[in-house]
């Protein structure tokens, strides 16, 4: 298995799991904790994957994050908003549905 493949795996993992620990990915990769370092690193600049450290840590996707899935943009999200505020009813919650279906992961600070 290449380094972009085993990243690439990593990814489905992290899109399944939604977390996991750095040992248990370097275990199930028969890598070293390092190398699994490495790749989130890696994969963090273009996906929204985060690290948390000390008892409870581990390597995070970010909610709502799914591989292949298309997202709104802001200014899309943003009209949708505005003129969800004009329906009713079945509409209105119509509405929010594809808001919540498409709008974009939002990285926890």
């Amino acid at each position: 298995m290449t380094a972009n493949e085993r990243r690439m795996a990593i990814l489905d993992a992290l899109c399944e799991r939604r977390q996991d620990k750095v040992c248990n990915l370097a275990f199930e990769f028969d890598v070293s904790e390092r190398t699994i370092q490495r790749d989130i690193e890696n994969l963090s600049c273009s996906y929204p994957i985060y690290t948390t450290q000390g008892n409870g840590g581990g390597v995070y996707m970010v909610d709502g994050y799914r591989m292949g899935k298309k997202y709104l943009t802001e200014k899309q999200e943003a009209l949708l908003e505005k003129l969800a505020i004009r329906l009713t009813g079945d509409e209105f919650q119509t509405m929010q549905e594809i808001l919540k279906t498409f709008k974009g992961p939002r990285r926890k600070v």
